[in-house]
């Protein structure tokens, strides 16, 4: 990570463990990245099948706004997420998309991984394609080491 904020949304339809990938996320780059962070969360009122939104902002020094105003990063793991918050993308920032689910890329600046194709076929469940695409998000954005 070469600046010194960086914000990251993740997005998708609950149930899909969108939270759960943002706490893993911000955990990993607070405890082993050494950096400052905050994880903020929103949800619909659905168990299952409504929107999940989660932010991480990731910076090197203090941080003085806790919310993702301008994305570095997004992750969109249905459709709708996809249409509803690439809007919020820096113009050089990254639209990273599961394939599977996300037909209708918005930018040329994205990325596509069958997160949820590879999460059955590799683990047999759909329901880990968030770890599968948080190791991307990883990768992609290297905001915390994967070693």
């Amino acid at each position: 990570m070469k600046q010194e904020r960086y914000e990251i949304c993740l997005s998708g339809s609950g149930g899909q463990g969108i939270i759960t990938a943002a706490i893993v996320l911000a955990e990993a780059a607070g405890i082993y990245g050494k950096k400052h962070v905050c994880q903020t969360q929103s949800y619909g009122p659905e168990a299952r099948g409504g929107t999940s939104k989660a932010e991480v902002v990731i910076a090197s020094k203090a941080i003085d706004y806790p919310k993702a105003t301008k994305l570095d990063l997004l992750l969109a793991m249905n459709q709708a997420s996809c249409d509803t918050y690439y809007r919020n993308l820096k113009p050089e920032g990254l639209l990273v998309v599961d394939s599977s689910l996300v037909h209708q890329i918005p930018t040329r600046r994205s990325v596509a991984i069958a997160f949820t194709l590879i999460a059955r076929k590799e683990i047999g469940k759909a329901l880990v394609a968030n770890m599968v695409a948080l190791g991307a998000v990883a990768q992609l954005t290297h905001v915390i080491s994967l070693g």
